[in-house]
């Protein structure tokens, strides 16, 4: 990886895979939903929306006709810590992809029309995912979990917050947080990194000024019972508790834990409540983290009559490998699964732009893949065993029930350990 910083502060870095047909460049910048106010909630998603609404340029339909024309992709992501804006292509479009990205990204119009339309758009987008239970149960598990924190909030806001947003607000929003400072570009697959940099220094060198700091404390989780009765054909439940950020050591051990725990096919969780005993369809474990927190957490969609029992599974193998951890074959099988999966994942260019940005992002540095093999293989049984104490013992657990419990009791203990 190759890495150059702006006289304005904007960071690039950049990975040459001279072996791969295509290119994707990505314009990130380190604001999201987690630096809103209340009152912002859901305006860094609403705002990505609308830098694909037309520029002084192009008109939307240009925008979408010319990277249709060469059979790429022109998108965007929000996320809680950062927003990505991104262009995939072959890499003899790269000159098109730049020059699209840099458009939506310093000409876009905003105009009043595009964001009534695109307000009724992301309404109907709120309506969906609660709509999809599956995924609702977790905005309603990270709401009970970490109440009251930024982080706790759906990134696409409310229906309430969204149609309350004017024109004024997007432009001051984007002008306080879309500065050099809070910018990296990355690109990774068959281009060269100087000249990377010179269409980065030449589109997005003017911008000037620095973000104001607006990092709040980590959040305080709570433990407890969050039941939400809905007319669902399954009860879905979200079981999870204190785990670790993104540059805590224990991440790797944490990691291995999570894919024996409930991470495939093969996982405790899935061949115990699924395949022995029939109770799910879908269930997985989970580990999500962020700059100075996290969680760990078990997903599943069950009947109402066996909530209780599913829920005492759960407990049961979290609680049996902060006891015993894994056994030699379970551990080594991890490990290549883990190793395995990574270099799976990043056999396309988009894969790796992702990497090398997230590793600026939060390590300050590249990351080489061969480091990250190395702290999986050094990853003992022991080590397994204090993370799964620390994630699954600390005492602070909160279960989330989003179905119809069809007037079926919940056992007391249902949240002992």
């Amino acid at each position: 990886m190759r890495a150059t910083r702006l006289p304005n502060g904007i960071r690039i870095v950049s990975e040459e895979i001279p072996t791969l047909g295509s290119v994707t460049v990505g314009i990130w910048v380190e604001n999201g939903s987690r630096y809103e106010r209340p009152e912002q909630a859901g305006i860094s998603h609403f705002l990505e929306h609308l830098f694909f609404k037309g520029t002084t340029r192009r008109t939307a339909a240009q925008i979408a006709e010319e990277i249709d024309a060469v059979g790429g992709v022109l998108n965007a992501f929000t996320g809680k810590e950062y927003t990505c804006y991104y262009a995939k292509v072959l890499d003899e479009h790269l000159p098109l992809a730049l020059d699209l990205l840099a458009d939506v990204f310093t000409h876009s119009l905003f105009a009043e029309e595009e964001i009534e339309r695109e307000r009724t758009v992301i309404v109907q987008e709120i309506s969906q995912i609660e709509d999809t239970p599956d995924d609702y149960v977790h905005d309603l598990f990270t709401q009970a979990f970490w109440s009251g924190h930024p982080l706790a909030r759906p990134i696409a806001g409310t229906a309430a917050t969204v149609t309350s947003f004017r024109r004024s607000e997007f432009l001051e929003f984007f002008g306080e947080r879309y500065r050099p400072d809070r910018i990296l570009v990355a690109g990774a697959g068959n281009l060269q990194h100087g000249a990377l940099v010179d269409v980065v220094a030449k589109h997005l060198g003017p911008l000037v000024g620095q973000a104001p700091i607006v990092d709040g404390p980590p959040p305080v989780p709570h433990g407890g019972l969050s039941v939400h009765e809905k007319d669902l054909e399954q009860v879905h439940l979200c079981f999870g508790a204190p785990g670790i950020s993104q540059t805590d050591d224990d991440r790797y051990a944490a990691h291995l834990l999570n894919s024996a725990l409930g991470g495939g096919m093969s996982s405790r969780l899935f061949q115990e409540v699924r395949e022995r005993q029939g109770k799910a369809y879908t269930v997985y474990s989970f580990l999500t983290s962020y700059r100075d927190s996290g969680y760990a957490g078990v997903y599943v969609g069950t009947s109402a009559e066996w909530v209780n029992e599913v829920a005492a599974c759960v407990r049961r193998e979290t609680a049996r490998v902060a006891r015993d951890g894994l056994n030699p074959g379970e551990l080594a099988r991890v490990k290549t699964q883990m190793k395995g999966g990574m270099q799976l994942g990043l056999e396309t260019s988009d894969s790796r732009m992702s990497r090398i940005a997230k590793n600026d992002i939060y390590y300050g540095r590249d990351v080489p893949i061969a480091e990250v093999a190395a702290r999986f293989d050094a990853v003992t049984n022991d080590d397994v065993v204090r993370v799964a104490s620390r994630l699954f013992g600390s005492g602070v657990q909160q279960l989330t029930l989003l179905g119809d419990l069809d007037g079926k009791p919940l056992d007391e203990g249902i949240l002992a350990g």
